[in-house]
């Protein structure tokens, strides 16, 4: 078993009454000053979370300021104004309501408080983030697994970038998850965040380590439960309210787990990740949906790098029947079951499926060039990836 450092320092409160603590965890956490409020489009008002927040704090008589407008793919410009509205009204705690792009922004805009410079300089490589505003998030859309993560992804939509910072700093001091808040998504978001949230873990458990058995069996429980959770809500048919919340809050708490390293052990590949964040950078598509459009290309590029680990995965994750003289049509079939999965959410297989045309070889280089940094950085765990392998993976993206 091999050396690792675990740490998830986020305070969760789960379930059905979970937001009642939100007064305790703010006057837990908050410095001195307001709390700002980051929100998303007009989900979080229609829905009344937002008006029972308000509630809540002006009943303890905590001040609160209000920023909404952030959007999928979370822009870097939103997070500047977030931060210059930090620091004029000195506000002493971040609450992100709503999903992955909410919790990006608000740990972007912590980074930023703490930053002399322009907060994208910490995205982009030219400084490394020293400090942090605390951060709190109220969950409305499980996927990205940033409640819990190291992590935070933000797109420059003047260069055309999409990039992210990952540092303990910006680890949310708490995180409130109330299943029933994600009830009102659409099938199509839940789809996409079944798929960020398996994937999370399914870049982490593609590795050529094979002695980490007890982690690998936890992430196929994970992606297992997913899978079948995820099948419930969108091709289940009279489902029961105990159904219904026990699939919605499976996929909530995965969301969590999937992402703050308890999969991984500090190793993870995440080359489809980095290939995905280049589409949606050109073409601002939904994350999920691009993940979905990317991984069965890659895992077919990349398979033989050690065969048995994808031969794990279709027999104990996607329930295929091993043929122990055939590994490679094991590992296909494997593949193939996945992508069943991603058409029985009406997820895209392939950019044709993603964009709606097929893409151009201008394109496809410049992304690939983008992805490895004009060959200066090779993404990938289980194969390292050139800018002619990322290149060749979105070509058989393309031709799906």
């Amino acid at each position: 078993m091999k050396d690792f450092v675990f740490y998830a320092p986020t305070e969760v409160a789960f379930g059905v009454n979970a937001e009642s603590q939100l007064v305790d965890f703010t006057k837990k956490y908050k410095q001195e000053g307001p709390v700002l409020i980051i929100y998303g489009g007009g989900s979080a008002r229609r829905s009344g979370l937002l008006d029972r927040i308000e509630k809540q704090y002006n009943e303890a008589g905590i001040q609160y300021l209000m920023k909404g407008g952030v959007q999928p793919n979370p822009r870097i410009s939103l997070a500047r104004e977030c931060v210059e509205i930090c620091r004029k009204e000195n506000v002493g705690l971040i609450l992100a309501v709503g999903g992955g792009s909410v919790v990006d922004t608000a740990k972007a805009t912590g980074y930023g408080v703490c930053y002399e410079g322009d907060v994208w300089d910490i995205y982009c490589g030219k400084a490394a983030p020293k400090a942090s505003l605390p951060v709190g998030v109220v969950l409305t859309i499980p996927a990205a697994g940033s409640e819990m993560s190291d992590s935070s992804v933000l797109s420059n939509e003047e260069t055309q970038q999409k990039l992210g910072c990952n540092s303990n700093v910006c680890r949310c001091k708490f995180a409130i998850m109330n299943p029933l808040l994600s009830y009102s998504l659409p099938e199509y978001q839940t789809a996409c965040g079944a798929v960020d949230i398996m994937m999370h873990t399914m870049e982490r458990y593609f590795t050529k380590d094979s002695d980490m058995l007890l982690t690998s069996a936890l992430a196929e429980a994970l992606l297992r439960t997913v899978k079948e959770s995820a099948d419930k809500l969108l091709c289940g048919e009279n489902l029961s309210e105990k159904e219904t919340y026990q699939a919605r809050a499976a996929i909530m708490w995965a969301s969590s787990l999937s992402h703050n390293d308890l999969m991984g052990r500090g190793i993870a590949d995440f080359a489809s990740h980095k290939i995905e964040h280049e589409l949606s950078a050109l073409y601002d598509v939904a994350h999920g949906a691009g993940l979905a459009a990317i991984w069965s290309s890659w895992a077919r590029y990349v398979m033989n790098e050690d065969i048995s680990r994808f031969v794990s995965f279709a027999v104990n994750v996607m329930g295929v029947k091993n043929d122990p003289a055939n590994p490679e049509q094991t590992a296909l079939k494997g593949i193939e079951a996945m992508e069943a999965c991603y058409r029985r959410w009406k997820m895209p297989v392939g950019l044709t499926e993603l964009l709606g045309h097929k893409d151009t070889e201008e394109n496809i280089l410049l992304m690939a060039n983008k992805c490895t940094k004009n060959g200066t950085f090779r993404p990938g765990y289980f194969k390292s990836l050139s800018t002619e392998d990322v290149a060749e993976i979105l070509r058989m993206a393309n031709n799906l």
